[in-house]
Order: structure tokens, then C-alpha cells, then sequence
């Protein structure tokens, strides 16, 4: 499945890489992609939406 995020304080490289460490803490195997710019992330992914929206706002990116 994938994910389309949008993550607003998502501001550059840096935040995309923690996004991406917190996704790999629940599916070691998943592929993210993101856009600072436009500030949206995709997650492609085999994990519950739910798990991936959490990991990602526990490092302080809330995702809508």
C-alpha cells in the first residue's frame, strides 16, 4: 500500500531523514519518498496506516 502525507513542518533534507528512520522503526522494508518544498511524503509500505502516521508524529511531524 501506499501512503500520500502531507507533513507541514516537514522543512528540508534533514526532516525527510527523520521521517524516514521513524517509518523504518515500524517497516524496516519500506520505501519513502518526500518533497520539502511541497511538503508531502509517500510510503510505501506494508504496516498499518496508523502505525506509520504515529511513528512519524512521535518524532514531531504530525502527518494529515
Amino acid at each position: 500500500m501506499t501512503l500520500q502525507l502531507k507533513v507541514p513542518k516537514m522543512s528540508c533534507g534533514g526532516c525527510l531523514n527523520t521521517i524516514t528512520k521513524a517509518v523504518k522503526t515500524v517497516d524496516a522494508n519500506a520505501i519513502v519518498q518526500g518533497d520539502p518544498k511541497t511538503k508531502t511524503v509517500s510510503v510505501e509500505t506494508q504496516a498499518a496506516e496508523t502505525n506509520i502516521r504515529a511513528a512519524i508524529a512521535k518524532v514531531g511531524y504530525p502527518a494529515s
